[in-house]
Formats: C-alpha cells, structure tokens, sequence
C-alpha cells in the first residue's frame, strides 16, 4: 500500500505523536510505503485566503470557490497546496490523525482539507441534471481510495456512547467521515478512537498502541462504512433527501444514511 497520513499535533512526546510512530514503524515492516503530513511541524498554512490563489488580482472580491476552481484549472495553486495534492494522488489510503478538540479535528487540519480540497478537484465537479448532481458521495477523484480517521479524545467510551452525554462518536465524527472522506469519493473505514487518553495509565496507552498496529494489518481487508451513494437510486434529484421507506427500522439521524446489509 501506499499510506499518507495527515497529522495534527503539536507535540512530539504526546500520546497522539506515540501513536504516529507505531502506525508508521508497522505500516514499514509491512512493506508498505508511507508519506507523513506533519502539519505543525510543517508549519501549515491553516487560513484560506486571496494568497492561495495565485491568478487572483489581490484587493478584487474574493469569491472562494469560483477563485479556487479558477485557480486549480490554470495551475495558480500554491506550491504547498500543489504538494498535497500530488501526495494524495500517489496514495491509496489516507489517514487523518488527530486529537478531538471541541467535537471536531484541529483548526490546522481543517485548514488543511480547506486549502488542498479545491473546487474543480474534490468538489464541484460532474454534471449537474435530472439524474446526477456531480460527482460525490460515492464517486470523485478519491473514488477507490481508502480513507479513515485514528483519533485520540480525552472523555471516556460512556461520555460518547449513544446515549451518552456527548453523543455517539459516530455522530461527532459523521462530517469528517461523510462529509469530507466520503464527499470525494473515498471508501471511508470506521474510525479508530482512543479514549481517555488524559488519564495517564500505562494500559490505555499499551492498548491504544495494539490497536494501531492491528489496524495497520488490516486496512486493505476491513469492512468499510456502507455510506448510501448519492447518484444509484437512493436519493431524490436534485432535492438530495433519501427516498420514503428506505431507512431501516430504528435507524435515526446520521444512520438512516448508511445502507444495512
């Protein structure tokens, strides 16, 4: 395989950092090649801004998406963007990893997807008609791609359970996974969550560690979560709402947009 993996922290000795190296160490025994994203260590341009977009006459109206479709067609793209981009091409699995700050990624990595997921390139792009609104949701320029996210929180598995304070994981972390692995295209795996990570035991981190590593052995052979396709039959055109009396019973919320087998 070849696995990019977009980091997220700032720290080297954090636990998130810990876990990095045994991802990366196991994926290399494996003989798999691996690209690493560090984005704090590459001191990533978190903001998007009139200077991504080179062909743009600075002090004129910034229109994001017109200016970025603008700028990905004629190749005005900054060098930065340009790399990642080029690295997400090489690879057939990426890996975002980061630790869970209020219910979401780090500003840097969503400054990341910002900035390298331009219009032209991850969205906006197929037709738009009667029977198809682009390719997403199941196709894309990440179409047969694996993606999933490995993220550390400090709550416990209760705190995010479904009944559970904070809301199930899987709903904290649906527009990562939906909104911005499965848009493009990518096959989106389920995610790999540590939790507690903030209570200092041995054990946790022993067990977090396990996990990764196993992870890394499975990737190519996991079961991916089974997002419904926009454009094969499942969703109204061009409302985008799931067709009456295909969700399954108890299914609510985010699930009813996950096909059961």
């Amino acid at each position: 395989m070849k696995v990019l993996i977009v980091f997220a922290h700032p720290e080297k000795q954090s636990f998130n950092h810990s876990l990095l190296q045994a991802a990366v160490k196991r994926l290399e025994e494996n003989g798999d090649e691996v690209k690493v994203s560090d984005l704090y260590k590459m001191k990533w341009k978190p903001v998007i801004d009139e200077d991504d977009f080179l062909n743009h006459e600075n002090g004129t109206r910034l229109k994001i998406a017109a200016s970025s479709a603008s700028a990905y067609t004629e190749k005005q793209l900054t060098a930065d963007v340009v790399a990642e981009q080029e690295k997400l091409a090489w690879a057939d699995t990426v890996i975002l990893q980061f630790p869970l700050w209020w219910f979401s990624m780090p500003a840097i990595l969503k400054g990341w997807v910002d900035r390298v997921f331009a219009c032209g390139y991850a969205y906006g792009v197929g037709p738009h008609d009667e029977t198809h609104y682009g390719y997403r949701y199941g196709e894309g320029v990440m179409e047969g791609k694996r993606a999933f996210c490995i993220v550390t929180t400090g709550g416990s598995a209760d705190h995010y359970s479904t009944r559970g304070i904070n809301g199930s994981i899987d709903d904290v972390l649906f527009t990562i996974n939906h909104g911005i692995l499965f848009y493009p295209g990518f096959t989106v795996l389920p995610p790999l969550v540590t939790y507690r990570t903030d209570s200092r035991r041995e054990e946790v981190f022993e067990n977090a560690k396990k996990a990764v590593i196993e992870r890394m052995d499975n990737i190519a052979t996991l079961e991916p979560i089974h997002y419904r396709r926009q454009n094969f039959g499942d969703y109204t055109i061009p409302q985008m709402t799931l067709k009456e009396g295909l969700e399954e019973p108890g299914q609510t919320h985010f699930d009813i947009h996950i096909k059961k087998d």
